[in-house]
């Protein structure tokens, strides 16, 4: 029987009196990597902030299956905060230590054995020659992994990341995006991705969740390049650049 970690029910989001989510109903299963798009100002970071708690819920519940207070629920990539400031003086290792920090009581410290929980995530993604280097020495492609360090560093049931390549260049926007699959692949951790990205998500990502101020869709991409109901919705062309990098071009209608 598949794990539920979330149950999303009759979610609604504002911003003052303007309604920006209704009716929001869905589930994220245990090794799910769900693609979330949808056009500008469809809700879709609002939807992650309102998973995250950092906005109120105007009606609706977000229901977290685990209720143990020692799990860790989230790992949290937020988008643009790419560093260009070769002088920002924070090293690698300060930077994923952040991640623990707000787990601790007082005193505040990253202890010996944080350090080697922070030397472990960086070598599982494959960056630990650069502990002790600045985060402005780093390219793009290298800052996105210290930073889904430090979102990983407390072994979160569900990483969240919110466009993370929107500040990469294709090459390395690819390299990325195969990083993340591994992750959910091989270790089986639970992903949602908010990205614009449609072809490269349509590769890697097993769900598709399209919202546009209500949930239009959600399920596995077979289902919507099957469906007519889709094809109605979004057009031939449209439902196609959706398909053709995750199935067999036939299923697209």
């Amino acid at each position: 029987m598949n794990s539920v970690h979330l149950k999303v029910s009759n979610l609604m989001m504002r911003y003052g009196s303007h309604e920006v989510l209704t009716n929001i109903n869905f589930d994220v299963i245990k090794g799910d990597y769900i693609g979330i798009v949808g056009p500008n100002g469809s809700g879709k970071t609002t939807l992650m902030k309102g998973l995250l708690g950092l906005l109120p819920l105007a009606e609706g519940q977000i229901n977290y299956v685990d209720k143990r207070k020692d799990v860790q629920k989230f790992g949290y990539l937020p988008q643009n905060i790419i560093v260009s400031d070769r002088l920002f003086p924070a090293k690698v290792r300060e930077i994923v230590g952040i991640g623990l920090i707000g787990t601790k009581g007082f005193p505040k410290i990253i202890n010996r054995q944080d350090k080697m929980r922070i030397d472990t995530i960086l070598n599982r993604l494959s960056i630990l020659h650069l502990r002790d280097k600045r985060l402005g020495d780093l390219s793009g492609g290298q800052q996105q992994r210290v930073l889904l360090a430090r979102a990983m560093v407390n072994e979160p049931q569900l990483l969240i990341l919110d466009e993370p390549t929107s500040a990469l260049d294709p090459i390395v926007r690819e390299d990325f995006y195969q990083l993340i699959g591994e992750l959910n692949q091989q270790e089986g951790m639970t992903i949602l991705l908010v990205s614009h990205d449609v072809s490269s998500i349509g590769k890697y990502t097993k769900k598709m969740m399209y919202l546009d101020r209500e949930l239009v869709f959600y399920g596995d991409y077979k289902a919507f390049c099957e469906s007519s109901d889709m094809t109605a919705y979004f057009g031939q062309s449209a439902q196609h650049q959706f398909c053709w990098r995750h199935t067999d071009e036939s299923n697209c209608k």
